[in-house]
């Protein structure tokens, strides 16, 4: 390892098969925490390649758990998190928004690390069961029309990088990956970046897919449409900048999109909005991602004709009614503890 931080460090980047190799051996602990935390370090003082990209994505996807979907088109709706918003759960909201609209959703997420409240903080603070049986996974999306892959549950070999994570205390390019490694491989992506350098490469790497994605950023550093100024949405073939104006909404404040101070402020304004009780910012913020979301899987012809479909779902208790029969459903299955043997 110190042979290879004194060449990261040197500005001579890895090639895809030694990023998956030094990956592979990292969370593996072959490595003292004191070195991994400099490895980390160099990914945040400087760009990271398509290649290193990629193969640090082929390692996280070679060790994790597998699960098939098949016979599902799946769309997974994610941000990279780390943009130090503090907003609301956005992306997690307009994957139940997405789901109510018809198009099923396999969604991956994660505690915060960088942020007071993760995916996965806000749903298990709302009584969210996480499992990763196939079975249960499988009725969740034909009774729902979403399932929830918590992510230690299908990328154990993190569980060594996590201690290290928190202790790091800011963003690093394993908020970037976590978006990347959805074990369900959904054919659909639309995935929300902090960075506009980064989103370019995350584009990249998606076009090399063959799958159906948008890749989008605000370009004041929100990693979602945050209807607070422009925001630039990557696709196959396509690159679109536009203003809240040009879908036909308003231009809000970022006092708009606050979170809340823990998670349990967090969880109630996430059900407040699910209930069509929050204010207007927050419910055209998550239908501009939910439209995007609606555009990619081809379940609508505009931006406009998506946001109309996903504030009508949140209007008339269809995106509540899903989460509520979705939160059923990971209450009465099993519990994991309780499947084995």
């Amino acid at each position: 390892m110190k042979a290879t931080l004194t060449r990261l460090f040197a500005g001579h980047p890895l090639s895809r098969e030694e990023a998956a190799a030094l990956l592979l051996a990292i969370v593996q602990q072959r490595y003292p925490s004191s070195q991994v935390a400099g490895f980390l370090t160099v990914f945040c003082m400087r760009q990271m390649t398509l290649a290193e990209l990629a193969g640090f994505r082929d390692t996280m996807l070679s060790l994790s758990q597998a699960v098939s979907l098949e016979g599902f088109d799946l769309i997974d709706v994610c941000g990279t998190g780390g943009d130090g918003k503090e907003t609301f759960n956005i992306s997690t909201l307009s994957a139940f928004v997405v789901a109510a609209c018809g198009v099923r959703v396999a969604k991956h997420g994660n505690v915060g690390v960088s942020s007071v409240c993760g995916s996965s903080n806000v749903l298990e603070a709302l009584g969210v069961v996480f499992h990763s049986q196939e079975s249960v996974l499988r009725r969740c999306v034909e009774e729902a029309g979403i399932c929830y892959l918590h992510a230690p549950l299908f990328h154990p070999a993190m569980k060594a990088m996590a201690p290290i994570r928190r202790e790091f205390g800011v963003r690093t390019f394993f908020n970037m990956l976590g978006p990347l490694v959805n074990p369900a491989r959904p054919r659909c992506q639309v995935m929300g970046v902090y960075d506009l350098e980064i989103a370019r490469l995350v584009h990249s790497l998606l076009e090399q897919e063959g799958i159906a994605y948008r890749v989008v950023h605000s370009l004041d550093g929100y990693d979602e449409i945050s209807l607070t100024g422009a925001f630039q949405v990557y696709g196959s073939r396509r690159e679109q900048f536009l203003e809240p104006e040009d879908i036909g909404l308003p231009r809000y404040p970022a006092a708009a999109l606050w979170g809340g101070k823990d998670i349990a402020s967090s969880a109630r304004l996430f059900l407040a909005i699910l209930r069509a009780e929050g204010t207007p910012a927050q419910e055209d913020v998550v239908a501009a991602n939910a439209a995007l979301a609606l555009h990619c899987a081809g379940a609508v012809a505009s931006l406009q004709e998506g946001i109309a479909h996903a504030q009508e779902a949140l209007r008339s208790g269809k995106a509540y009614q899903t989460f509520e029969r979705f939160l059923h459903l990971t209450q009465q299955a099993p519990h994991p503890q309780e499947a084995v043997g």
